[in-house]
């Protein structure tokens, strides 16, 4: 059965796109909430539209207008599409913020966005209120989820579920250019990078997408990414719901449950990082190793057959014939893995698709809505990031003599600005073009190819932009005249997004080795990093670092004094 694309010209904001949904679709399952062998809820899109409009009542009972922005700390679940799509209603200003930042990370990005309703679980409720500075952060409201019944809560706070009112609240429409979100795409200890996106960033980019990754009623999508990433905010809840999908929560990541979740709801697409894609190969590599000879020879014979005939599109009826035992495992009605937000190697990429599970890689920035580019599977390219989705344009800036150039991107899905940071958005938006700070190459076909960044910064394969700015505030205080991180990558060019690492350039006061005691500081405070934003390596720098006017580290200027006197394999020491 052929299914079309969403036309959402008509919309002017995401509230009256999902609403129209909700109002067509309503006794269709909207949503479930699995947690291990139970689940939590099953609503249907009449269930999901009342509880909304309920909390969108208490929103503006609280006094929330138009415009005012409302942030979400919480993890997969149904309460947090409920509250998003609450805050549309209300014409508000969405701030999803990730779950997994720690309290004290938190709260700068609270106060940046100047949230006046914060939606949050109770743990991480609990965690906020305890943060040095809490008490100096005004926020007029917040909602708690599932507060213990006899907690005497602040009186700003409310429990969620205190909120029954029946009451219709009154919808507030929102022009295409308003903003809808603010979608922090930094990490947390430098400087704040509120990206504003708008009601036609979101509608552009929903119909785009799913214009080549069709969603229909009958489309089940597990959602394991948290909410507030771009890739399960957009293909895990806008998507779904404008196209009548079911999306199916999944609270726990353990392997057996995971794995029961596609075949208990015949899942049809799932996001996942390329972390996660990564473990998914080893295991199913380490099951075919095991088998014994005879199968595993068969076995090759026929992923081979299904790589000729699925060599020009996917085959899903030919694949799930031919390897019934693999697609069963995937609950046999799994059309397509989707991935982004970080690099994934085309080995991986073509062990899946040789299996006939195709991994819509793509590539894509906060900054750009979700993606620029995927792969279109027409044909497969495992080498590339794909094409441009509909209505996006992309080009090289300062190309060397191999066609590698910065990659910028123009497109109606391209973010307003950062918000209060004129200067960065002038630094990041040239006459229209957003320019994405990662080298690529354009081949004959249109598909992009990545080579690197130009840009202080790496993405881990969780998806994590991890900026080195960020992480120098943990070092603050230790004994040397100054020191800087940077990305390895950024110094020492490497044509390559694989391995990147994090390193720091040490200039001591004095001595040309730094002590044993210093070592062992910085080896301590590296420690209560997070595993992905931590420094891999040190180097001893003997000069004075350039400075601006205003006394800012010139990184670019010290990184070219450094590769022009030092090469990597003999400075770089292991931290």
């Amino acid at each position: 059965m052929k299914h079309s694309a969403p036309d959402l010209s008509p919309y002017q904001c995401l509230g009256e796109a999902l609403g129209e949904a909700l109002d067509k679709r309503q006794t269709q399952v909207a949503l479930i909430e699995a947690d291990r062998e139970r689940e939590n809820c099953r609503l249907t899109y009449s269930d999901f539209k009342r509880s909304a409009l309920t909390i969108a009542h208490a929103l503006q009972r609280a006094g929330f207008q138009e415009a005012d922005r409302a942030a979400i700390i919480m993890a997969n679940q149904s309460k947090w599409l409920i509250a998003a799509y609450a805050v549309f209603y209300c014409g508000g200003i969405l701030v999803p913020v990730d779950y997994k930042l720690t309290a004290s990370e938190h709260l700068p990005l609270l106060a940046h966005a100047k949230v006046k309703v914060l939606i949050v679980e109770y743990p991480l409720w609990r965690a906020l209120t305890q943060v040095a500075g809490f008490k100096e952060f005004v926020v007029p409201t917040a909602i708690v989820t599932e507060a213990p019944k006899n907690l005497d809560l602040s009186a700003a706070a409310w429990r969620w579920e205190e909120c029954r009112d029946r009451e219709e609240p009154c919808f507030v429409p929102r022009r295409r250019q308003d903003i809808a979100c603010i979608v922090y795409s930094s990490g947390t200890g430098g400087r704040p990078k509120g990206c504003l996106l708008t009601h036609e960033n979101y509608l552009e980019q929903c119909e785009a997408l799913m214009a080549w990754y069709r969603f229909w009623p009958g489309v089940r999508y597990l959602s394991i990414l948290p909410t507030n990433h771009a890739i399960d905010f957009m293909v895990g809840f806008i998507g779904p719901f404008v196209c009548g999908a079911t999306v199916v929560h999944l609270r726990t990541l353990r392997p057996e449950y995971l794995q029961e979740a596609f075949s208990r709801y015949k899942i049809t697409y799932v996001s996942v990082v390329p972390m996660v894609l990564k473990a998914l190969e080893s295991g199913l590599r380490a099951r075919f190793k095991a088998l014994p000879k005879a199968r595993r020879w068969w076995l090759d014979r026929l992923i081979s057959i299904n790589r000729r005939l699925t060599r020009n599109k996917p085959h899903p009826a030919l694949s799930r014939r031919l390897l019934p035992q693999i697609h069963q495992a995937f609950g046999g009605e799994l059309l397509a893995i989707i991935t982004g937000g970080a690099f994934v190697e085309p080995s991986t990429l073509q062990f899946f698709y040789d299996l006939g599970i195709p991994v819509a890689n793509g590539y894509g920035l906060t900054e750009a809505g979700t993606a620029i580019t995927v792969n279109d599977l027409r044909p497969f390219r495992a080498d590339t990031v794909g094409k441009p989705l509909p209505g996006v344009e992309i080009k090289l800036v300062n190309c060397d003599a191999e066609g590698v150039g910065q990659v910028a991107t123009r497109s109606k899905m391209v973010m307003a600005g950062y918000l209060d940071d004129p200067e960065l958005t002038a630094e990041t938006l040239v006459d229209g073009w957003l320019m994405t700070g990662d080298l690529g190459r354009i081949d004959g076909t249109g598909h992009l190819q990545l080579f690197g960044r130009v840009k202080n910064m790496i993405v881990t394969d969780g998806g994590k932009n991890i900026y080195p700015e960020d992480v120098e505030s943990v070092f603050n205080g230790i004994p040397v005249k100054e020191y800087c991180v940077f990305a390895v990558n950024f110094v020492w060019k490497r044509r390559t997004l694989l391995g990147e690492q994090l390193m720091m350039v040490l200039h001591l006061e004095s001595g040309d080795e730094p002590a044993a005691a210093l070592l062992s500081e910085l080896q301590a405070r590296n420690r209560k990093l997070p595993d992905f934003k931590r420094l891999n390596a040190y180097m001893v720098w003997d000069e004075d670092f350039p400075r601006t006017a205003s006394m800012k580290i010139k990184r670019g200027v010290l990184a070219e004094r450094i590769v022009s006197r030092c090469e990597r394999e003999v400075v770089l020491r292991d931290l």
